[in-house]
């Protein structure tokens, strides 16, 4: 590390070879777990494990990834920043082509990665203020918000003893005019915030306007609260964190802009996966397989289990742009050739189709081999990282999509995440009026659906009674900062300890 110019990298990997094998790791869910299959620990989790001669091994500080190959058990491979471990989506044109980003680095340790050999045990610490328990954090998409449904949405949520991130516009510029935004409800949005929620911006508008405009409004406009630090980009307004590669602005300008407004918390624009039945747990890995996501839809009809299969395969297992570009206009021709009867689509529509249908066929002669492999962009379990913009630091979020609420709250899924002290930042829309969007907040325009309240309930009273934490998301950040300041070490007694007094719950790990 001495010879290593950080300032000059932004990714390495230190590989650590032991002359006994690595028999047990301590996972993300506080456990001790076999190495009969490829370990992962990311900055959030334990690094922590146990050598076959019986000696305890955990690093100093909690910075990068520990893994584990289940093939070559005496190494272990400490990796700052690998690629997909910190992922970005850029849209580098206004047609939703994007590409995947890594995130920029800048490496403050507190001290040097090093490892400690403890003689009786680790220690761990706990990522939620309620000791070793679960975590749900809500980031709600104000798109289809009103000012009728504001007030049933914050008056549920109140009933259900639940938090909530929730995404607003600030003005009001809408090819809808019964959008709710700020400058036509700040008194209702200002009520959330009373109610312990924390407001976000989503974008500044609805719509769009010129590019003109739209960075002039970027630009000049003036923050309505002095504790607004979370931006969700919506859609794909010019002056977007998802823009950026395509911005008129520079990096360091539009840094500089997000600094001076108090915005320093940014999404990622990507999804670690689409939760329903077993899928809820960003930590957890096996979540985000195709195996996993069929098995939570088994339920359902035939055709709607193909349509979300297809679009899980090419969205999240392969996650390829040509592909997503190609199903997109794959559906979008199928549109104009059956309703509009334009039949000069029919030709792409079939290219395209065959294209697909090639990939998918892959997965399915191989599924045997594939069933099980983790999405690329949930492989590191990404939740909350670093990037650097312009000479500006910034945090940045990545999401579990939450449409159903009957399948991604059910009571099934609630315990597993408190069973494995999980952890969720949900992509949600509580507001979402289309019917073909089962599993939504509202049966109606006036009525909460029967089923998600239940669920709602259970979930409320796991929070009242601390088996899960509900903050919003800058009170999650704000407690994992602690995270950066960890520093074990070793005292004369060969015991373990943490010298640097952070303020998170502390416990042996034996």
């Amino acid at each position: 590390m001495t010879q290593i110019k950080l300032s000059e990298l932004n990714s390495f990997d230190i590989e650590i070879v032991f002359d006994q094998p690595i028999i047990e790791f301590r996972n993300y869910d506080y456990t001790w777990v076999k190495c009969d299959e490829d370990r992962i620990a990311n900055e959030f989790s334990p690094k922590i494990i146990k050598l076959k001669n019986g000696q305890y091994v955990q690093a100093n500080i909690n910075d990068g990834i520990w893994e584990i190959n289940k093939k070559n058990t005496h190494i272990l491979s400490w990796r700052f920043n690998p690629e997909f471990a910190e992922p970005i989506a850029n849209y580098i044109d206004f047609n939703n082509k994007k590409e995947i980003s890594t995130a920029k680095k800048r490496f403050d340790f507190p001290e040097k990665p090093a490892l400690l050999f403890p003689v009786q045990n680790g220690i761990e610490f706990s990522r939620s203020k309620y000791p070793f328990s679960a975590i749900a954090c809500f980031t709600d998409h104000c798109d289809f918000d009103t000012a009728e449904n504001l007030v049933l949405q914050r008056k549920f949520f109140e009933e259900n003893n639940v938090k909530v991130t929730k995404g607003f516009f600030l003005n009001h510029f809408s090819k809808r005019a019964d959008n709710a935004s700020f400058q036509n409800d700040k008194e209702e949005l200002l009520e959330w915030r009373n109610d312990g929620h924390e407001l976000c911006y989503h974008s500044l508008s609805q719509s769009i306007k010129n590019e003109k405009e739209s960075f002039e409004d970027f630009e000049n406009f003036v923050p309505p609260l002095n504790d607004l630090k979370v931006w969700i980009d919506h859609g794909f307004q010019p002056y977007n964190f998802s823009l950026l590669s395509n911005n008129v602005l520079s990096e360091e300008e539009f840094g500089e802009i997000l600094n001076a407004k108090n915005i320093n918390i940014l999404w990622n624009y990507i999804d670690s996966g689409t939760s329903t039945n077993g899928i809820i747990n960003q930590l957890n890995t096996k979540h985000f397989t195709l195996a996993s996501f069929l098995k939570g839809n088994k339920n359902l009809g035939l055709t709607k289990k193909i349509q979300l299969m297809i679009k899980n395969i090419i969205f999240h297992y392969y996650n390829d742009e040509n592909m997503i570009l190609k199903y997109k206009n794959t559906a979008g021709n199928f549109k104009k050739i059956i309703f509009q009867k334009k039949i000069k689509f029919l030709l792409p529509f079939i290219k395209n189709s065959l294209s697909l249908g090639k990939s998918i066929f892959k997965v399915i002669l191989f599924w045997e081999k594939v069933k099980n492999k983790p999405y690329k962009l949930s492989k590191y379990s990404p939740i909350v990282f670093k990037n650097i913009i312009g000479n500006k630091e910034f945090y940045v979020f990545q999401t579990l999509e939450m449409l159903d609420f009957k399948r991604s709250l059910s009571k099934h899924n609630i315990n597993t995440l408190i069973d494995e002290k999980g952890v969720f930042i949900a992509h949600t829309y509580f507001s979402v009026p289309m019917k073909y969007h089962q599993g939504r907040l509202f049966a109606d325009s006036k009525t909460i659906d029967l089923e998600v309240s239940e669920n709602f309930n259970y979930l409320g009273n796991k929070i009242k009674n601390r088996e899960i934490w509900n903050p919003t998301l800058t009170e999650l950040i704000e407690y994992w900062k602690g995270f950066d300041k960890i520093i074990f070490d070793i005292d004369l007694d060969g015991n373990i300890f943490e010298k640097n007094n952070i303020l998170l719950e502390i416990r042996k790990a034996i």
